[in-house]
This record gives structure tokens, sequence and C-alpha cells, in this order.
């Protein structure tokens, strides 16, 4: 009888245990191989041992429970409790979503960090407003231009069938008088193997991911910004969890937000180097190239402004001060 008490009690601690349990789904879009992602699973496991067990959060990786675009309302509407985005996707909806996917305005690391700074309070703001929290958020590494054929000037852009990710990147083709095709991360491989596109602006991080070098000849590195992916969660599912848990969430978050910057950094370097390896040619943009899309960034610019307003401009002028 003693030992039936002690069973039913074990069982009734494990069951406990069990019930106490806290699991979240997070969603990306990204391969599991990228910085990015794995940067995600770290966290997870930071979390995870942080709190003894008591949150386990799963990493769904390459677009396998939410497409890229879907994933924002997903964490929104509580589908997943958490998620990552790429900030520049959701420009449209708000302009501020937007900012760091401006050509040429801040265009380093240094610039990058400085514009997150000016754009996150904002960006706080208005994601309680919609019922979800920033976690953090890491740049990647600066966006060139790859090709099939050689480009001197925007002019060669012109015709040339263009990879877009958000409405930045569309409106860049526009003004250079190529194509815009809307293609994922996740289906880019196929895109260029097919024929859909033959030319794209982005990391050299995602043409390793995306192994362009197999379809695509030239990197033209032109360091035209560095878009933000950010790590969203569901605001009631956040303020469910003890202060204790949440504590350890936070804490997780900022280590991963320094790790994935220096992660960024790192990638940056081997993801040039790789693709040399491969055989793709990584140049410098010529003069005339350079100028040709400073001019399409100042046009950018100007358009953002007069989209953003009165937030817009209150955020370029805490960017641009000394």
């Amino acid at each position: 009888m003693k030992i039936s008490r002690m069973v039913t009690a074990a069982l009734m601690c494990a069951a406990a245990g069990a019930f106490a349990q806290t699991k979240w789904d997070l969603a990306s879009a990204y391969p599991a191989t990228n910085f990015h992602s794995e940067n995600l699973v770290q966290f997870a496991n930071d979390v995870d041992k942080a709190t003894g067990g008591k949150l386990k959060i799963t990493v769904h990786s390459n677009a396998s429970l939410f497409k890229a675009p879907e994933i924002k309302r997903a964490v929104q509407g509580g589908q997943a409790q958490a998620g990552e985005i790429i900030f520049a996707n959701f420009q449209n909806e708000w302009q501020i979503y937007g900012a760091d996917g401006l050509p040429f305005l801040a265009d380093s690391y240094d610039e990058s960090v400085k514009l997150y700074k000016a754009q996150k309070p904002l960006i706080e703001k208005k994601l309680a407003e919609q019922g979800m929290g920033l976690l953090y958020a890491v740049a990647w590494p600066p966006q060139g231009i790859y090709t099939k054929k050689p480009i001197n000037s925007a002019a060669d852009l012109k015709g040339i069938k263009w990879r877009a990710y958000s409405p930045a990147t569309s409106r860049i083709a526009e003004l250079v008088g190529a194509q815009p095709v809307t293609v994922q991360a996740a289906e880019l491989s196929q895109a260029l193997a097919t024929g859909v596109v033959d030319s794209t602006m982005t990391s050299g991080a995602t043409g390793v991911d995306s192994k362009l070098y197999e379809s695509l000849k030239y990197y033209y590195d032109t360091q035209a910004w560095l878009p933000k992916n950010a790590v969203l969660v569901n605001k009631k599912a956040f303020d469910a969890l003890d202060k204790p848990t949440q504590d350890a969430v936070l804490k997780a978050a900022a280590e991963a937000e320094v790790r994935g910057l220096a992660a960024s950094k790192k990638v940056n370097v081997d993801t040039l180097e790789k693709l040399k390896g491969f055989g793709m040619q990584v140049l410098p943009p010529s003069a005339q190239l350079k100028a040709d899309l400073k001019k399409v960034g100042d046009t950018m610019l100007k358009e953002w402004l007069e989209k953003a307003g009165p937030e817009g401009k209150t955020l370029i002028d805490v960017f641009s001060k000394p």
C-alpha cells in the first residue's frame, strides 16, 4: 500500500511537472544552416537551459510552418507564439518598417546599428499596438547585386528580370528599368534555375544559402543597405509566462542580438570568400554604377519621407545626428 502511494505521488509530481512546461513555436523563413536560423536555435536552447526546461521553443526554419509574408500575422494572431520576420517586407503596412531597406541610407554595420536605435522605440510602440513585442533584431550582411552578365551602369540593368523580396527592392527595379518579380528566399534557387529571374540584390549569405553561383556569375559588392531580421513574440503568450521565465527570455534575446551581429559580420567575410571559391566574380561597383545607385537611393528616400510623414522625418532626424 505504501509503495502504491509513493508511485501515485511520483506520477502526480511528474504530471505536475509536465503540466508546468510551456511550449512555443517559432516560425522562420530561412534555411536551418543560415546564421539567423542557427542564432534562433541557440536562443531557444538558452531559454530552455535558463528555465530548466520550463519553456521549450521549437524553431521551424525554411518556411516550414508559415511562409515569410505570413509569419507576422501568425504571431499577431497567436498561431505561432514567436516568429522571425524581415522588417523591409512590411514597409507597405507601415513605412517605418522599411527604413533599413532604403538603399545607401545606412550602408555599414555601424550605421545600421545607429538606424536601429532610432527605429526601435517607434517599432516597439507599433508592435505593442498590434499585440506583439520585439525580442531582438539582427542585420543581414550588406546587400549587393547578382547578375548573369557584367554591369557597368544602371543602364545595363534595363529589362533584366530582377528578383524582388520587398517593396524597396521592387522600387529599385522600377527605377533602373528592370522587371521586378517577387520571389521569397525559400523559392529563389528554383526561380533562377527555371529562368523566372536572372538577377537579384541580396547578401553574400543568401548567395551561398541559395547557391546563386550555380546560375549567376557576377556579384557587385555595392553595400547598399543592411536589412534587419527581427524576432517577434505574441504579447499574450509572453504575458502568460511567470516573471523569472520572462526575464530568462529577455536575457537570452539580448545575448542573441549581440551574438547575431558578430555572426553577421563574420558571415559577410566568409560568404564572399565562398562565392569566389565557387567561381563567382566578386567585384566592386564601377564609379558610374555607384553614382547611378546613389541617385536611386536619393529618389527613394524622398518618396519614403513623403509617405512616412512626421514619424519618418523624426526617424531620419534622430539617425542623422552626429
